[in-house]
């Protein structure tokens, strides 16, 4: 089944020609289904790169997808420009009322700051204590999961010596867990942050499930066990070369920044970089659409 964006949507085209099944409204509402309601708050500065890596999972299911992108009222948005934030995001005052299957929250290049520093900390909460009422099943990543297990959990994070900047391999357990389903015993993942989480603390919280980890990047996908909450500390929605992108950012910003580890082949900076972690990104989205969303989810939330 399809994914229902809006017809203008730049992503359209890029997820077009990779032959990912997409329609708009009108076409939408000719069939009779009840289709999945995701809302996106979407925290990256490139925001547009940030929808068509999103749009491309969430399209990857046999489920009908409608799609809302959310933006934050207390910070206005400098790299993207302000026409297309008008014409496909809205704000969490229009959709509070509402009802959603699911929501994603994105990260955002702000971990070294404190989470009472961030300009919109206070209706992130404001959100994140909504979504407990008005979301099935909320999916938090990056700095997203961070500010999840801290503002739910009470679990705060940490600074790291240096960058954890690479493609890890993680091992699996609750291998049970619906999450988990289809998964290898060990998968690789991208992670691109600055700050860690502890993994003593999420086992010593009753109410958290460890469900992937690696020996070099620490805790990577958490989930709480009654399935309303799921941090995922990497990118596994990151494209091929989103990692290098990265990398020459931070090297023309004359940042002391060492290379990715595990992703350049030979780590030679001058060849492309080699996805092995495309499969396990497809799967992790469908089996959260499916098994955390859809499976628990109302059909009539009236």
């Amino acid at each position: 089944m399809p994914i229902n964006i809006p017809k203008l949507l730049p992503a359209r085209e890029i997820l077009e020609q990779e032959n990912i099944f997409v329609m708009d409204d009108e076409r939408a509402t000719r069939q009779d289904i009840r289709p999945l309601n995701i809302l996106i708050l979407n925290l990256m500065p490139e925001k547009e790169k940030a929808e068509t890596q999103l749009l491309r999972l969430l399209g990857n299911s046999p489920l009908q997808v409608n799609v809302k992108f959310l933006t934050t009222n207390s910070y206005e948005a400098t790299n993207t420009s302000k026409q297309h934030l008008e014409q496909f995001y809205t704000s969490f005052s229009q959709v509070k009322n509402q009802k959603f299957d699911g929501m994603i929250i994105t990260g955002a290049p702000i971990e070294l700051l404190e989470f009472e520093q961030v300009k919109y900390w206070q209706e992130l909460m404001e959100i994140m204590e909504w979504t407990q009422t008005n979301v099935t099943s909320t999916l938090h990543i990056c700095w997203g999961a961070q500010a999840a297990l801290f503002y739910h959990f009470d679990i705060g994070k940490f600074e790291l010596s240096r960058k954890c900047s690479g493609v890890y391999a993680h091992q699996t357990f609750e291998k049970n867990d619906f999450l988990l389903h289809g998964f290898d015993d060990y998968f690789y993942a991208p992670h691109s942050r600055y700050t860690d989480v502890s993994i003593d603390e999420i086992h010593a919280n009753p109410n958290l499930k460890l469900l992937a980890a690696s020996e070099e990047a620490g805790a990577l996908l958490i989930a709480s066990r009654d399935r309303k909450q799921v941090m995922i500390t990497g990118h596994l929605e990151y494209e091929s070369d989103s990692l290098a992108q990265e990398y020459e950012r931070d090297l023309d910003k004359g940042l002391e920044i060492h290379m990715p580890e595990n992703y350049f082949p030979n780590n030679d900076p001058t060849r492309p970089p080699i996805n092995r972690w495309r499969a396990h990104g497809h799967l992790f989205f469908s089996n959260w659409l499916n098994y955390y969303v859809y499976q628990e989810t109302p059909f009539n939330w009236d």
